[in-house]
């Protein structure tokens, strides 16, 4: 696969680019025109995209504007959109990253072995939401407790003393999203009241 766009989609952004860098500098069409000479209704056409650019076009403009050539012309850079996905293991739980950045909210692939411990409860800052996709697995939240299948979603306030593990004799394996912040989803959990 070639990583480099055709000459045809640089050339594409070359026109918001140039009203991009424009505006960010706080010129009118009139005021480059007035220092580079070129029309204003060939800037016009040369921003909308209208107007071919050519070097004795672009160069007067990016001086007047005070930015590199390589700023309206370059290519963009594409980088490989996949996340690197390196397990790590915490409490026997095995985590997969599945994003990137460090932000919130960061979202994770977990599998976690059926175990016989006691649930321990735990509090602190953010949501968590949780999507099972094999297995069952056993949600502690305050005085509910409940087992979700495959295909169920939760969410919860993480203040809100919790704990979650396999239920039963298999693993389970789920979805995890960790914020301190953000929208929420939908919470459909059945209890074992509701069953």
């Amino acid at each position: 696969m070639d990583d480099q766009p055709s000459v045809g989609a640089v050339i594409e952004q070359i026109a918001p680019r140039l009203r991009t860098a424009r505006e960010k500098k706080g010129f009118s069409l009139a005021d480059v025109a007035r220092v580079t000479g070129v029309s204003t209704s060939t800037l016009s056409r040369l921003e909308s995209g209208q107007r071919k650019p050519s070097l004795e076009l672009l160069l007067p403009i990016t001086a007047a504007l005070g930015i590199a050539l390589d700023d309206i012309v370059a290519a963009p850079r594409i980088v490989d959109p996949r996340v690197p996905q390196e397990p790590s293991e915490k409490g026997g739980r095995v985590l997969i990253p599945l994003s990137r950045h460090q932000g919130d909210p960061r979202a994770y692939k977990m599998i976690i072995p059926a175990h016989d411990e006691a649930p321990f409860l735990r509090t602190h800052e953010g949501y968590e939401w949780l999507y099972v996709l094999r297995g069952r697995l056993r949600v502690r939240l305050g005085d509910h407790d409940f087992v979700m299948g495959a295909g169920e979603a939760a969410e919860f306030d993480c203040q809100i003393p919790h704990w979650f593990g396999a239920a039963g004799h298999g693993s389970v394996e789920l979805l995890s999203l960790f914020g301190k912040h953000g929208e929420r989803i939908h919470f459909r959990a059945r209890t074992t009241a509701n069953r």
